[in-house]
């Protein structure tokens, strides 16, 4: 008897092939041995049925069907695939093919592709394996098949991948049916369209709901402007930055002058504070220093790279979308370079921490890393990465975190466009959580400067309080591979990528004057610093005001997006933060890109590909308020992200599927009725007047297009009279 061995697209079936050290002769869409047969899916070879499937009636949209909500779901072989399919199904069936081992990818989708092509080919009795692997290199492949587990140890993963089918299925259909139907004609005719299709999706809907919130949060930001009032100190020639705060104590402590404890609100309000400390302090200037601390902080390296952590650096310093981003990362996972890409997790696991010195050894061998893998190696720090905070096992679900194999190095040079700076990354990351901390010397430093209030009593002269803080590297520890952000580096070069991975730590930190927070200032300031106590006095060369003004919020750019689905509708930047808030995000790692693309696709949202911000097209606006008056739970990211978690509870048997299934379905029919019973549609038209004003170039096209239409069916009119 023969072992079957079935992967998800030919070159990964080819790279088990090569594995399994037999002589293969090649058949038509499959491989085959004296003692193994390889073959191979061409990515989905089973789809669900539309509709028009379980009854004729369905092919035509009306009111009177919905919901639809099948008792049994029909299931179809995808038409271009159908050979493929047979080819399988055949092998499958074959009477000298003992054992299956299912090697489709190793997740929820992978597991969904597989489990269809045996339900369609009926295969019953045979012994199957699940192949579980996170990367395809040779020696995983083998391990892989050698532990092998029963495929009955995953039908609760099957089952949540079913639902999520079932799930996006019948939310799709009977929403953008029922939403369609309903409001439809309201939209076209608004846009002068012969028909327009509400699209709606349960996580699609979602995120455009994002979008369209932040814009509308930018458009009803009104700007305030502040006036800020800095202290210029002379240390021994240097000149640093004091930034005033009305602090307890100070004559303007919860003044109503006052925007925040830094900003005036009026100008003339800076200059009094400006006028009262002259008068007070006299010429020369000085302030008295009332506090200084020094204390060392350490910067410990980043958490490993999971997909959509990938996705929002490749965002950044590439400028490429989520969806590209995936492209390559999957493609360097065939190319046996990085780990399955798919992955939620930002650790390793602990065994593979015990191996974790191949990884290394191999990166020998890529030249921009071969100084950091030898350092790593000789010093011997990867040997205690069990005991850090990147190796845990219960953050781990199906996958651990992406790094390099150190393997499938002859693929570098075949490499192109940005797949060299994405693995280049993914490398780095990888490397730096085997260096120390960088570490920095802080300096805090509090001064004061008395004022006259203009009042005769004892609390007529007020200490107004200057802040002023920065840090000075000492020890650039884990910067030195993942990039010292201080550095000038040649352009195009690996230590430019790096210095842009870590372009974050130039921030201007907690707000203090010019960016001090972080910048570099110089190991020599500290010496000029050590002799300063409480109580010295400085000179003050200036007090200048400065004029700012309150931000709106960002949009979100294709990677903050990715972030703000993986973190259920919060957009957490922090990443110790996202690191402690897991929770189960809107989509998967796997589906989020191919989100945005469809609503990209769709028109109802804009990427501007140079820098990757998300906007929201007319049309989304529309959509948005149609679905805001009719089903406004679609919107809702927690409630969302609940039906991920749900999904998740079926996959590890906490839920049964026909408890998930009897929610859904109430659910769908819940929303369904709720629609049925509104007559909305004429109250439409003023929230599309009021997001219109917004589009003048798409106005000016529909407000042409409506005319056109109406000329037409004037026509059609004379015509029938």
């Amino acid at each position: 008897m023969k072992n079957l061995f079935i992967a998800e697209k030919p070159s990964v079936a080819q790279e088990f092939a090569k594995a399994l050290k037999e002589s293969m002769r090649r058949g038509d869409g499959y491989l085959e041995s004296d003692s193994f047969v390889v073959t191979w899916c061409v990515g989905h070879l089973v789809t669900m049925s539309y509709p028009e499937a379980y009854d004729e009636k369905y092919k035509r949209w009306s009111l009177n069907t919905l919901p639809f909500l099948p008792n049994e779901f029909l299931y179809e072989v995808i038409p271009n695939v159908k050979k493929q399919f047979a080819i399988v199904s055949g092998l499958l069936k074959r009477d000298d093919v003992g054992t299956i081992y299912v090697c489709t990818d190793s997740g929820r989708e992978g597991e969904y592709i597989y489990r269809l092509v045996e339900q369609m080919a009926g295969i019953k009795g045979k012994p199957r394996k699940r192949v579980w692997i996170d990367s395809q290199t040779e020696e995983e492949i083998l391990r892989g098949i050698r532990e092998a587990k029963d495929l009955s140890e995953y039908d609760n993963l099957s089952s949540a991948a079913y639902l999520r089918a079932k799930e996006d299925y019948l939310m799709g259909i009977n929403f953008s049916r029922l939403l369609t139907l309903k409001y439809g004609n309201a939209i076209s005719n608004y846009l002068g369209t012969k028909y327009s299709v509400v699209s709606v999706g349960r996580v699609m809907t979602c995120v455009l709901g994002m979008v369209v919130r932040r814009e509308r949060e930018i458009r009803q930001f009104v700007k305030t402007p502040f006036y800020r009032v800095l202290q210029k100190l002379d240390i021994q020639g240097k000149t640093l930055e004091g930034e005033f705060r009305a602090v307890e104590g100070s004559g303007y402590y919860l003044s109503p002058k006052l925007y925040k404890e830094n900003g005036f609100k009026e100008k003339k309000d800076a200059q009094e504070l400006i006028q009262r400390l002259q008068e007070r302090c006299g010429d020369p200037l000085e302030a008295i220093i009332d506090s200084i601390e020094k204390k060392k902080e350490k910067k410990n390296p980043p958490l490993l790279y999971n997909l959509a952590e990938l996705q929002n650096e490749c965002s950044r310093m590439f400028k490429i979308s989520p969806d590209e981003t995936l492209r390559i990362v999957q493609e360097l996972y065939e190319k046996k370079l990085v780990t399955y890409p798919r992955t939620d997790a930002r650790v390793l696991s602990t065994a593979v921490s015990k191996e974790i010195y191949k990884n290394i050894s191999g990166l020998r061998n890529f030249a921009p890393a071969k100084e950091f893998a030898e350092e790593v190696l000789e010093s011997g720090s990867y040997k205690g990465i069990a005991r850090t905070r990147y190796v845990n096992d219960k953050q781990i679900t199906d996958h651990y975190a992406i790094i390099p194999t150190g393997q499938g190095m002859n693929a570098l040079g075949s490499l192109k466009g940005n797949a060299f700076g994405v693995y280049a990354a993914i490398v780095r990351r990888f490397l730096s959580i085997f260096y120390p901390a960088a570490e920095f010397q802080k300096i805090s430093m509090v001064t004061a400067m008395e004022a006259a209030t203009g009042r005769t009593a004892e609390d007529s002269i007020r200490k107004e309080k200057f802040f002023l803080s920065f840090k000075v590297l000492l020890e650039e520890g884990y910067f030195k591979v993942a990039g010292n952000p201080y550095d000038k580096k040649p352009k195009g070069s690996m230590e430019e990528a790096k210095e842009k991975e870590a372009e974050g730590l130039n921030g201007s930190g907690d707000g203090t004057p010019e960016g001090q927070e972080e910048a570099q200032f110089g190991k020599e300031l500290l010496e000029l610093l050590k002799g300063l106590k409480k109580g010295m006095k400085l000179p003050v060369k200036a007090l200048n005001i400065k004029e700012g003004e309150t931000s709106p919020p960002k949009r979100y750019n294709s990677g903050s997006m990715i972030l703000a689905m993986e973190n259920a509708g919060q957009l957490i930047e922090d990443e110790e933060l996202r690191a402690q808030i897991k929770s189960c995000g809107i989509g998967t790692s796997a589906t989020r890109a191919e989100i945005l693309k469809k609503l990209v696709s769709n028109k109802y949202i804009a990427l501007n590909k140079k820098t990757q911000i998300l906007s929201p097209t007319l049309m989304g606006e529309m959509i948005h308020d149609v679905v805001f008056y009719s089903i406004r739970s679609l919107l809702n990211p927690e409630l969302t992200a609940s039906w991920e978690k749900g999904l998740n509870y079926v996959a590890e048997g906490s839920i049964t599927s026909d408890e998930y299934m009897q929610k859904l379905e109430h659910f769908v029919r819940s929303r369904t009725d709720g629609v049925l019973n509104l007559n909305n549609q004429y109250a439409m038209r003023p929230l599309f007047d009021a997001a219109a004003v917004f589009y003048k170039a798409e106005n000016k096209t529909s407000a042409t297009a409506r005319k056109a239409a109406s000329k037409s069916r004037k026509k059609q009119s004379e015509k029938t009279e």
